[in-house]
């Protein structure tokens, strides 16, 4: 899925299902990805990874959507991280306290 310069490329790997995010996550953007991981837990594919070492910036939005899934997850007995954050990634979710719960 494509949005100007936001990518996701997706790549199931048993019951885990991996996300790989590249470009900026912004308000105008951030709904790509919430279609994707709806999409996702529509088809019950509820262990969700999320590749973020290609992400240069991810707004308020962004986290929104990691929350309502990460949220999700756990009420279905699944499970979502994200992995190999970028630097601004990890600024992002330690500034927001979220590291600890999302990061694997």
């Amino acid at each position: 899925m494509n949005n100007e310069d936001f990518t996701i490329d997706e790549e199931q790997t048993g019951e885990v299902t991996k996300y790989f995010l590249k470009g900026r996550i912004t308000s105008l953007n951030a709904n790509a990805l919430q279609y994707k991981l709806d999409d996702a837990f529509s088809k019950g594919q509820t262990n969700v990874v999320l590749n973020m070492m290609q992400v240069a910036f991810m707004s308020s939005a962004g986290i929104r959507v990691l929350l309502m899934f990460y949220k999700k997850a756990k009420e279905v007995g699944g499970s979502f991280f994200v992995e190999s954050p970028s630097e601004n990634v990890i600024n992002v979710l330690g500034m927001t306290a979220l590291d600890e719960m999302l990061l694997k």
